[in-house]
């Protein structure tokens, strides 16, 4: 039987998401993208909401430019009803430019990084690797503007050492990542013969590479004397794609996370019914999450719980009452989207012998009694009775108990807000890596899921009888 080779159009979303997502700036930017297409219209933390929301409406704002939260109002949303929350995260570990990046060593031009996350530094070796991120430029009224960049060609490199020079290269390769993760930019002939010079009283022409700032002068058609400082990230210019004999497999960097950033976003725009809705659905995409999450726009910060308030306060249909947002908390579910671990063949031991979540099997519900994820009895019920009603596969994972177990946003916004919160996953290997692997088949199902939740949450939450 011939296989078509057709890819989902869901998954070429997907895809098309990430190769134009190298940092959390331009994922912020993607995201609202579809949204803007799906008609929700921008507001700004900073004004008031009161007369701004109205019932079947939608709406998103952004902070830092690198977190974004969407919410769509229900038809028949009254104060201190519920919100339907999806959760998920911006940010990928990766190599960012230190604030006085510019090396010279060995008649090599080099760039000076910080390690963001806990990525698996070795994969990084061997890269074709780029730079993303934003730039502030000065502009001719005296106006400093956030742009972003991404430079679509190869700029930079890290060389393994030839094994000729390391005969234990294979045994075990062991590097620092201080003095030998240092990507190389150009030769210092070749810089010469450019004859890029710095810029007089400008500090990011006195801690970068010149080159390095004309490259960044010429994506932006600007001056490079106009570029006053940036945040950039290395990326790798390999893009995502689809592979594997049966077309099943998504190869790819960043699936952690913008794989469920892109489903929350998606079952958002798709979800229907929106008139006959008593809640508020709500997708937050925050950054930060592989460092913590504590900071201005992560999930350790105030930017969930101050949104839930001032929905819950703002007059859209009904008068708010004193109790309006305590009210609200108890009504809504929080679902933290972040990818999960699907078994590996070659260390299957691994994986606890009765949770062994594989691919295409559908969304995994990751559960910890160390509560390093936050799923419950009650919460888990949700996602398991919509799968069940809607024959959608699901699965469900936790940690052996002699192993660690890494963690999410949930269990952080669940303990801050009181709210009932489940982590899911859709099943990945090689987490953290330069580039990732997981499945096409449950790019869909994960989706299907999401949909289901933010339209039938609440008539399903009236019929579970907890506290």
């Amino acid at each position: 039987m011939a296989f078509n080779p057709t890819v989902p159009q869901e998954v070429q979303d997907l895809l098309e998401f990430i190769n134009k997502s190298p940092s959390p700036f331009h994922a912020t930017h993607e995201a609202v993208l579809l949204l803007k297409k799906a008609g929700y219209q921008e507001i700004k933390e900073r004004d008031n909401w009161n007369s701004v929301l109205k019932p079947n409406g939608k709406y998103y704002f952004t902070r830092n430019g690198s977190s974004v939260v969407a919410f769509a109002v229900g038809g028949k949303y009254q104060a201190g009803e519920g919100v339907s929350i999806l959760g998920a995260h911006t940010d990928s570990p990766c190599l960012k430019l230190k604030p006085v990046s510019k090396k010279t060593k060995s008649s090599y031009l080099q760039v000076g990084v910080q390690t963001y996350g806990g990525g698996i530094w070795h994969t990084w070796f061997d890269r074709d690797l780029s730079v993303a991120g934003r730039v502030l430029v000065e502009h001719a009224d005296g106006t400093f503007k956030h742009e972003l960049v991404k430079v679509d060609r190869p700029l930079l490199r890290i060389p393994t050492l030839a094994i000729h020079l390391d005969r234990g290269a294979n045994d075990q390769f062991k590097f620092n990542n201080e003095t030998q993760l240092v990507p190389l930019l150009a030769t210092e002939i070749k810089d010469q013969l450019a004859g890029f010079k710095e810029q007089d009283n400008v500090e990011a022409h006195q801690s970068h590479h010149p080159l390095l700032i004309q490259v960044l002068a010429d994506e932006l058609n600007a001056k490079p004397e106009s570029i006053r400082d940036f945040e950039l990230a290395l990326y790798d210019t390999q893009g995502s794609t689809v592979g594997g004999a049966c077309n099943e497999f998504i190869f790819s960097p960043r699936l952690d996370n913008l794989e469920m950033s892109f489903c929350s976003i998606r079952a958002l725009t798709e979800a229907q019914g929106l008139e006959n809705d008593s809640n508020i659905r709500l997708v937050v995409l925050f950054d930060n999450e592989e460092v913590g999450s504590v900071t201005a726009h992560g999930a350790g910060s105030n930017l969930l719980p101050a949104t839930l308030q001032r929905l819950a306060q703002t007059t859209i249909q009904g008068q708010p009452s004193a109790t309006a947002f305590e009210e609200s908390l108890h009504k809504s579910v929080l679902v933290s989207a972040d990818m999960a671990h699907a078994i590996h063949p070659n260390y299957a031991e691994k994986h606890e012998d009765n949770h062994r979540p594989l691919m295409h099997r559908g969304t995994v519900i990751k559960i910890n009694a160390n509560q390093r994820y936050a799923s419950t009895a009650v919460t888990t019920l949700v996602l398991k009775e919509l799968a069940k009603r809607h024959d959608i596969p699901i699965q469900e994972f936790v940690v052996r108990n002699d192993s660690p177990c890494g963690s999410t946003i949930g269990p952080m916004l669940s303990a801050s807000l009181g709210m009932r919160t489940v982590d899911i996953g859709n099943p990945q290997l090689s987490m953290h890596s330069i580039r990732e692997q997981s499945a096409v088949d449950d790019v869909k199902h994960s989706i299907r899921l999401l949909v289901a939740f933010l339209e039938e949450f609440p008539a399903l939450e009236a019929k579970i009888i907890v506290d």
